[in-house]
């Protein structure tokens, strides 16, 4: 399989090593700064790493307790202390095991505003589902009626998830492998659909690691302690458990650690309702400049046009340092972004000691259900206009451009060959359409197939990423490009962000992205792909365009804060 071969760099598909971080030239920590990110990165001992037990030992149990359903997060959140000790006192006989405690709760309230009203001290993490209203759903077309059937579960009106805390988590300076999939793979089971690994990979696990992103290593998952689930017309609270004696971290260290976190869950939910931050911006500064990056699209193009290359196509990133008067709430930006993204992805990810990871991506890597998979080509951009008639105008141009029929075909075509090389079955709808966002239009293709096996899902991962949206093709000639030419650690910028479920894993692309930090404002991310006909000023304003839904939100006017306390 071809394109297999060419995402072995991205994905490791032999046996591990274990080995020391990596630390980039491009930064310099002083040894304040690694002190505070080591200490402050030791609270992840207090769960286990998942990557260093035995993956090829079932563990002993893993099951969901359902208790009856409570009115208010308050109520919740009692029942849950009181189930946790219950637990204590009757525990399971198993050396090993995962338990979710779940309190459903009968009133939809934001997981992001659970979250918001958290302390900043444990690990977070946040998920949010896009809206797909309006596009067809090709699982259904591609699966049986017993598979069918079987998602019409209650995760299926699940809208977003909100974590702190660290029940588990599956942490490697190695590229993700499949032993390290089996790994998470072992505490999860379809039985449990809810218990689910979230976080992310770097876009090129293989980079050198700077300062900023390194508690991220090259991949980064946790199963929380305690999790605030949203459903459509309900919400739920949830505690888990993880243990493994092999791995010394027993039943009364995750029970006690439980507890401990459970004591600072606050239950006054605070809905935000902002149209800025309430921050200023003290300065903005890009990387590469602008006097930088022409010359590096034009040896792009000079490279894809020679004969003797292969390169059709590489996407070259830019990142911008936004300093600002005060700290960034990361949360608070996301509930921001949130408001104009319902066709979005929204996520964050924040391990011990690390900035926080946020993004409002629009495109989806993969979905998996069952044997079921969906992927999708998005590609080229324009803005959206004031009209409607404008508006239409600007979708026609980018309908009938050439570059930018180039730009996606190379997308959608790759994708349906990575598809069809682990699937039976691949159906492609629509050839080519128009996604319109709040701020952005882009070219769109979704793509569906059907997985031979459901032990195949490692090969999704390490087929489909990175697509040529966000790397380029062939995959290694733009990774070797990228790596040249850009002077910064991508991180997760661009890599896989989403969890991992025993009956549905769902991935999005860490695109639209930025990396806030405590004293240090924020790192925006954003690229674009050079093909022929590519012109550096057209590409360096699709890099504002596509930033400006962050550097809006903190450079507009701070309005008020609203607070709506939920009892």
């Amino acid at each position: 399989m071809a394109s297999l071969h060419l995402s072995s760099r991205f994905l490791a598909t032999n046996t591990k090593k274990h080995s020391s971080i990596s630390i980039s030239h491009h930064y310099s920590p002083t040894p304040f700064t690694r002190l505070f990110s080591r200490k402050k990165f030791m609270s992840c001992s207090m769960s286990m790493n998942g990557c260093e037990g035995d993956f090829k030992t079932p563990l002993g149990t893993v099951e969901t307790r359902t208790m009856s359903t409570v009115l208010s997060p308050t109520a919740a959140t009692e029942r849950l202390i009181s189930a946790v000790s219950e637990l204590k006192s009757q525990p399971p006989p198993f050396s090993s095991g995962v338990v979710r405690l779940q309190v459903p709760i009968d009133q939809q309230i934001g997981a992001i505003d659970w979250l918001q009203a958290q302390s900043e001290i444990h690990p977070r993490c946040f998920f949010s589902r896009r809206s797909d209203v309006g596009r067809p759903d090709l699982l259904l077309d591609l699966a049986s009626d017993n598979e069918n059937a079987n998602r019409n579960g209650s995760d299926r009106d699940l809208v977003s998830v909100a974590g702190i805390g660290s029940a588990v988590f599956f942490r490697d300076l190695d590229a993700f492998s499949h032993e390290d999939w089996r790994s998470i793979r072992r505490f999860l089971s379809p039985n449990s659909p809810l218990i689910r690994a979230y976080g992310g990979m770097r876009f090129d696990p293989n980079g050198k690691i700077s300062v900023e992103w390194e508690p991220f290593g090259a991949f980064y998952f946790s199963v929380p302690q305690v999790e605030f689930n949203e459903f459509g017309g309900s919400s739920m609270l949830a505690a888990t458990l993880a243990w493994d004696d092999e791995l010394s971290w027993t039943l009364e260290n995750a029970i006690e650690a439980l507890q401990e976190t459970m004591l600072q869950v606050s239950s006054v939910v605070v809905r935000l309702r902002r149209e800025s931050l309430g921050v200023s911006v003290l300065s903005k500064n890009h990387v590469p400049t602008k006097g930088a990056y022409y010359p590096a699209v034009e040896k792009a193009l000079e490279i894809i046009k020679q004969k003797s290359s292969s390169l059709s196509k590489v996407v070259l990133a830019r990142n911008s340092r936004v300093i600002t008067d005060t700290d960034i709430d990361p949360i608070a930006w996301l509930a921001q972004l949130q408001s104009e993204g319902h066709d979005a992805y929204q996520f964050c990810l924040q391990p011990p000691g690390a900035p926080a990871f946020i993004g409002n991506t629009p495109e989806r890597l993969f979905q998996r259900n069952q044997l079921g998979v969906c992927s999708e080509a998005l590609a080229a951009t324009r803005p959206r206009a004031a009209s409607t008639a404008r508006d239409m105008e600007i979708e026609r141009d980018l309908l009938t451009s050439p570059k930018d029929d180039l730009e996606f075909s190379i997308v959608r075509e790759n994708i349906r060959e990575k598809l069809n090389s682990i699937c039976d079955k691949v159906v492609v709808k629509p050839q080519k359409t128009v996604r319109k966002l709040a701020r952005v239009q882009h070219l769109y293709s979704q793509l569906a197939g059907r997985l031979r096996r459901e032990d195949d899902e490692f090969d999704i991962l390490a087929a489909l990423h990175p697509t040529p949206a966000v790397c380029g093709l062939p995959a290694e000639e733009a990774r070797l490009l990228i790596k040249e030419i850009e002077s910064f650690d991508r991180g997760m910028y661009a890599g896989p962000v989403g969890f991992f479920g025993g009956e549905e894993s769902e991935f999005a692309v860490g695109i639209r992205s930025a990396l806030v930090e405590k004293g240090l404002g924020a790192l925006i991310y954003a690229g674009t792909g050079i093909v022929a006909g590519s012109n550096p000023t057209s590409e360096w304003n699709e890099l504002d365009l596509k930033i400006s839904q962050f550097t809006k939100s903190i450079e507009s006017e701070a309005t008020t804060t609203t607070l709506q306390p939920i009892n």
